[in-house]
């Protein structure tokens, strides 16, 4: 079978799972189980808990004990057995702990997916600049194609949404077992130190200023990431108070119109590769946080009728904002380290980002939230809140580009040249 089609395949899966309840479980939360809403941000954290540690923890492993597709078919496989059991959950303490079990499993997978696909690629002489956007595309696919299934089936609000997910993650986890072989590259005891041996080296990447900036950018924009997540879906749930907008498209399918952010990433990852030649490493990070300020401020100004424009323009930036960072990103630590290192460098990333990130945007925005714009009655004030988040893109957009004076070196502009 050909090798694209396999990893298309995958990566539709991978991300199929994530779609079917990242964006509903809210509503599922406030509308079926009718828990708080100061609870219900500890339970969006465990994705960031997770996200902490075990990315790393299995880059190591990848790299030095385990074949990556093999590990990643086993994260899988106990990721289902975790979704499965979910809706059995009648408390909302228990279900932090069941999530964070599900999280534990499911975010190394992200990281995992990207070794997986850049292994299997490189054996077979393939451009990894070149042909893995096209492939990642599916992931997204995949996405839109979870929010439209739970959304069609009327599932945003039932257990149904975790099911299905469940039943895509068993698939997913069998079907690993048959990809690419990706073994490790580093020998149990090759290293000439504890941290060697361990598998700690990527860790050293801190040390290297522009690793370390760009790392630190990876958190602040991963926190920009979380607020989408956390509040889009719920934004336009909560119009549905307002009976001028009760019965708009927007109100009735909000995952339907969120899904419109997914369709535009399918755009803006094919043209990574354009934007990457033309402009570089540094100034498509940017792009991407200039992006984010586009995304909360328009979604601050927009409503379900007159405004829906906004809120669709909004989603149709998201694309920028979310592959201009994230593939690329993924793509700058491929090229800007050693084989050795790479399956724990990209753990790293996804530390930064889904990890630290999304716990510094969770817990900050709800107290941010919570102390400013949660008024009398318990609604909010949704557009203070968006144009809060578009002032602390606009920061990092503004500081960025004077901190990373990071130019291209021969690695990557060689990978870019041949697209």
């Amino acid at each position: 079978m050909n090798i694209k089609f396999r990893l298309i395949l995958m990566n539709f899966m991978q991300f199929f799972i994530w779609g079917a309840w990242l964006l509903t479980i809210g509503a599922y939360w406030f509308q079926n189980k009718h828990w708080s809403g100061a609870q219900f941000g500890v339970i969006f954290s465990t994705m960031g808990i997770s996200a902490i540690f075990m990315p790393a923890l299995t880059g190591i492993i990848s790299d030095r004990f385990v074949n990556a597709e093999k590990l990643y078919g086993i994260m899988h496989i106990m990721g289902s057995l975790v979704l499965f059991s979910l809706p059995l959950v009648t408390n909302p303490s228990t279900f932090f702990w069941v999530i964070l079990l599900n999280m534990v499993f499911y975010m190394p997978t992200l990281s995992l997916s990207i070794t997986v696909a850049y292994t299997a690629l490189k054996n077979k002489n393939m451009d990894v600049v070149k042909d893995y956007p096209p492939i990642r595309i599916w992931g997204t696919i995949g996405f839109i194609a979870a929010l439209w299934t739970v959304s069609l089936t009327h599932n945003e609000t039932s257990a149904n949404q975790f099911y299905i997910a469940s039943a895509v993650s068993m698939a997913l986890g069998i079907y690993s077992f048959t990809l690419p072989k990706c073994p490790p590259l580093l020998s149990k005891t090759s290293g000439k130190s504890l941290t060697d041996n361990l598998g700690l080296n990527a860790f050293a990447l801190f040390k290297t200023p522009k690793f370390a900036i760009f790392f630190a950018f990876s958190m602040l924009l991963g926190a920009a990431l979380q607020l989408t997540n956390a509040y889009g879906d719920t934004f336009l749930h909560d119009f549905n108070n307002v009976a001028a907008y009760k019965d708009t498209v927007a109100v009735k399918y909000p995952a339907i119109i969120m899904s419109i952010s997914q369709i535009s990433e399918t755009l803006f990852i094919l043209a990574i590769p354009f934007f990457l030649r033309k402009f570089g490493i540094k100034y498509v990070m940017l792009f991407s946080m200039l992006a984010w300020v586009l995304r909360f401020g328009l979604f601050a100004f927009g409503d379900p009728a007159d405004g829906l424009w906004m809120i669709i323009l909004s989603c149709i930036v998201y694309g920028m904002a979310f592959d201009f960072f994230n593939i690329s990103g993924s793509l700058f630590v491929e090229t800007q380290t050693t084989p050795e290192i790479r399956g724990s460098a990209q753990g790293l990333f996804m530390m930064m980002v889904n990890g630290f990130g999304a716990l510094f945007g969770s817990f900050a925005s709800g107290i941010i939230i919570d102390e400013f714009f949660t008024l009398a009655d318990k609604s909010k004030n949704w557009h203070g809140i968006w144009l809060t988040f578009a002032a602390y893109a606009l920061i990092i957009a503004v500081v960025f580009p004077f901190v990373f004076r990071y130019k291209h070196n021969k690695a990557l502009e060689d990978a870019i040249q041949h697209v």
